[in-house]
């Protein structure tokens, strides 16, 4: 199995689209910090035949230390979350 991080992903568009690999990187970038920024604000992220992209908040809860068995407790957070679309879905599973 393969992954493709930031870097393959800019070379494979540079390569499809006639763009230099420094072009096709802040194409990238510029994706992800949209992203980002847009999760940020609270929004959520709707691409159309991939996915969506939202904040979850998580609410505080109690834990347990495993290592000395104390209680502790746990913070309230946000977590961003990916659902994918019906047709990265059936993509996948074909």
């Amino acid at each position: 199995m393969t992954a493709i991080n930031k870097k393959v992903l800019s070379e494979i568009i540079a390569s499809e689209h006639h763009l230099t690999k420094k072009e096709a990187a802040s194409i990238v970038d510029l994706l992800f910090d949209t992203i980002s920024d847009t999760l940020k604000d609270g929004n959520k992220v709707e691409i159309s035949g991939f996915g969506k992209f939202e904040v979850r908040e998580r609410a505080g809860r109690t834990g347990i230390n495993p290592q000395t068995k104390e209680t502790i407790k746990i913070a309230a957070s946000k977590a961003p979350v990916f659902k994918a679309g019906k047709s990265l879905k059936e993509a996948v599973n074909k």
